[in-house]
């Protein structure tokens, strides 16, 4: 019945402008839940096509895709804010996944040339990032597999989080950000893994992550973790060690952990990281 009923449209369609048709074939490619050529603009989107078992289908990715390590054979097409549009377009992908740092001109233009577009942002907890994981599972038709990563996700958080409880709860400062200082609020990964492993971030209730050393050395953290975020790791931890008078530095216990991990986790790397956090916090169990 559809064939037919676009057989006797036809006439009509063959009139019909440019950009008309254009935006016909836009609409077209956003009802097709099940796209086979994939573009990815981010590093973790790329990494949540792979778990997801969809990685034959995506043609390009950003020269930050590194991982898991097949990603790096992949096309490129430009980095996560530079992106080659004319390579994009000869990928002819049904579906172009973006992210934040994508620019808003780059988006518009790649739908006005028909192609569908669907921009992730950040998310900020592990309820979020479950959230858009179960989303990105039903864009590219991996819904059961999605529902499934999730599941076993949440299971092992839980018996993390119920490992833990009635522990004694550290107070954890977390450095992201060397010049200025820079640390994790409420509204981020990193406290949702400092409470999960049975921390507390001294952090939490700040408005922004901008945060003074005269405020970490006043609340006087039992554990500081240094984020490996281009920083000198090794130089950020000597600089804590100057101030002997607090917790973490009498106790030598400055610690370092992997941005990848912690700051664009997936449902499977957040256990990872947790396991991580929970070592840093309560070593011995």
């Amino acid at each position: 019945m559809t064939k037919y009923r676009c057989f006797l449209l036809w006439p009509i369609v063959a009139l019909l402008s440019v950009s008309f048709v254009r935006a016909m074939a836009a609409g077209a490619d956003a009802a097709d839940q099940s796209p086979h050529r994939i573009v990815s603009f981010g590093p973790t989107i790329t990494e949540k096509l792979y778990l997801l078992g969809v990685q034959d289908e995506l043609v390009g990715v950003t020269t930050y895709c590194e991982r898991p390590p097949e990603a790096r054979a992949k096309e490129k097409i430009g980095n996560v804010t530079q992106v080659n549009i004319e390579k994009v377009v000869q990928l002819k992908p049904d579906l172009v996944l973006a992210t934040p740092l994508t620019g808003p001109r780059t988006v518009e233009r790649l739908k006005h040339l028909g192609i569908r577009v669907i921009v992730f942002k950040d998310p900020n907890s592990f309820t979020e990032m479950n959230e858009q994981f179960l989303e990105l599972g039903r864009i590219v038709d991996r819904e059961k597999r999605a529902n499934e990563i999730v599941g076993v996700s949440e299971q092992k958080v839980e018996r993390i989080m119920n490992r833990v409880k009635g522990l004694p709860r550290p107070k954890v400062f977390v450095q992201i950000g060397a010049r200025p200082l820079f640390t994790a609020t409420r509204h981020s990964f990193l406290n949702d893994f400092i409470e999960f492993a049975g921390g507390t971030n001294i952090a939490a209730g700040a408005k922004t992550g901008f945060y003074s050393r005269e405020e970490v050395l006043w609340q006087d953290p039992d554990i500081i973790i240094v984020v490996t975020m281009g920083l000198a790791a090794e130089n950020e931890k000597m600089g804590w060690r100057r101030f002997k008078t607090i917790n973490a530095v009498k106790n030598n216990r400055i610690f370092t952990m992997d941005s990848y991990k912690t700051c664009s986790p997936t449902p499977r790397t957040f256990v990872e990281a947790l396991e991580g956090m929970v070592k840093v916090l309560h070593s011995g169990i």
